[in-house]
């Protein structure tokens, strides 16, 4: 509560002090002014009455004196001037000197002259040079026969305005610093959570269902809120859990009766008779079981590796190394040709279930599926896109390309799906998952998988097909065990 408390009264406290403070900085600068004017009407007013009565007696030595004493006392030049301006008493020369600085001086001094007190220029501000110039005329209205000026520079006045005014700054200033104070450990109390929570919901956001956000910090509406969130995620985990374990148990547990029924129909082989239809259906019986067994194979396997919902980082020349003469050798069986374009020294982050695998399912499918004469496997590093390798400003494509049949333009996105077989793959064994669940496993990683046209077919009737994988770049680093470290997604 002190601390809801605090960030409502410190701004306020800060907007009064800003509220207050300009206008009072001009109330003080305005009567420093005002002050200095009054003293120096006063002064030439009393200069006035002794210059009146001196110049009606003819007696002018004293006021000359005293003229001359108040300006070695004070520094202010003050002259008792005739109504053509010339300097009668007073210390001439300053006079002059300081006249001839002040543009204001004479429209001053003529309505002194006309016998009107006219008021200063009011130029106080403390960048401004000028001074203060009063004029009082000697004698009244038309009896005027001279005026008493004084011309009074205000610096000192305008450093005291200055002085004044940076205590009133200073004054400002503590309330913003005790915002500050205040503020800042109060935002990072509040804000906490929230980086806490949005680093959550982006893990989770990549495949990581078993981070929870902190309930324990911030404020009592952020606790809530993070609460919920670790409910709903234990909802979503559960789910999730509970879908994986259907599928594996019910592949699991189907596995057994699905052999002991193909075992059982296989059996009938010795007593088929060799007339009629019955080996025809014998033979489809047989491949449905070896379909619906393949099946099974895939859902568990399925299961199994969407468990794993950590990427790590891995060089690209270790898992080429691993895989690379056991492609050759497939592809040399089939009477293929394998070709690798690789640059060393690629290091990514691989997804669950290993790039390896990924790998293989997808020159498994090049070989199986295209027909094709060439298969080339290439890498290289590219600019990395919106929603891939958002840690990092590039990415590596790994492209498995061939000359085969490939697939339709049309047909590509359904061919990430579960379960989706072209058309003229029917009578090839396969289930339609390989694709989707590498899409999956690449999409938990931060990457994607896509389908683009491969290699030009020999005959130049069009192009193969290329599986192509983009995931984020992983910087070299060397750890004291040289040894990467895993890398939660």
């Amino acid at each position: 509560m002190h601390r809801r408390l605090l960030v409502v009264l410190v701004p306020l406290a800060v907007l009064l002090v800003a509220a207050l403070g300009v206008p009072l900085s001009v109330t003080v600068a305005e009567r420093e002014m005002q002050e200095t004017y009054v003293n120096r009407l006063n002064d030439v007013g009393r200069f006035a009455s002794l210059a009146e009565a001196a110049l009606s007696t003819g007696r002018t030595e004293a006021l000359h004196q005293e003229l001359t004493r108040y300006h070695d006392l004070y520094g202010i030049p003050v002259a008792l001037i005739d109504t053509s301006g010339t300097v009668l008493l007073g210390p001439v020369d300053a006079y002059e000197a300081a006249a001839r600085t002040e543009p204001a001086l004479p429209r001053i001094v003529t309505a002194a002259l006309a016998g009107a007190r006219s008021e200063p220029s009011w130029e106080w501000a403390p960048w401004d040079d000028s001074a203060l110039v009063v004029a009082e005329p000697v004698g009244r209205d038309s009896e005027v026969v001279g005026a008493v000026v004084t011309i009074s520079d205000l610096s000192r006045t305008r450093e005291l305005i200055l002085v004044r005014w940076a205590w009133l700054a200073g004054l400002g200033l503590l309330p913003l610093i005790a915002l500050a104070a205040v503020a800042w450990p109060v935002s990072a109390w509040v804000l906490r959570p929230v980086r806490k929570l949005d680093t959550a919901t982006s893990r989770i956001s990549e495949g990581d269902l078993t981070i929870r956000a902190d309930a324990e910090a911030g404020p009592i509406e952020l606790r809530r809120l993070a609460q919920s969130f670790n409910t709903m995620m234990d909802a979503v985990e559960n789910a999730a859990q509970r879908q994986r374990a259907f599928v594996s148990d019910a592949s699991h547990q189907l596995r057994n009766p699905l052999t002991s029924l193909r075992l059982a129909v296989e059996s009938l082989a010795p007593h088929l008779r060799p007339e009629g239809d019955g080996q025809q259906v014998y033979d489809v019986a047989v491949d449905e079981l070896k379909a619906m067994q393949r099946m099974l194979n895939s859902l568990q396997a399925s299961a199994r590796m969407e468990s794993m919902r950590t990427a790590s980082p891995v060089d690209l020349d270790e898992v080429l190394a691993t895989r690379v003469d056991r492609w050759r050798a497939l592809t040399a069986t089939a009477g293929q040709t394998l070709t690798v374009d690789v640059p060393p020294g690629l290091r990514l982050l691989e997804p669950p279930g290993g790039l390896g695998s990924i790998l293989d399912e997808l020159i498994s499918n090049a070989l199986r599926l295209s027909d094709a004469r060439v298969v080339e496997v290439s890498a290289q590093v590219v600019p990395a896109h919106v929603g891939v390798g958002d840690r990092a400003s590039t990415a590596v494509t790994v492209a498995v390309r061939d000359d085969g049949q490939g697939i339709d333009v049309s047909e590509r996105a359904q061919a990430l799906r579960r379960f989706w077989r072209s058309p003229r793959h029917q009578n090839v064994s396969g289930t339609g998952l390989g694709l989707a669940i590498c899409a999956d496993l690449i999409g938990a990683a931060g990457g994607t998988l896509r389908l683009e046209d491969g290699l030009p077919r020999p005959d130049g009737s069009g192009h193969g097909l290329a599986a192509v994988v983009v995931l984020p770049v992983v910087p070299q680093v060397v750890s004291p065990a040289d040894a990467p470290a895993t890398v939660p997604i």
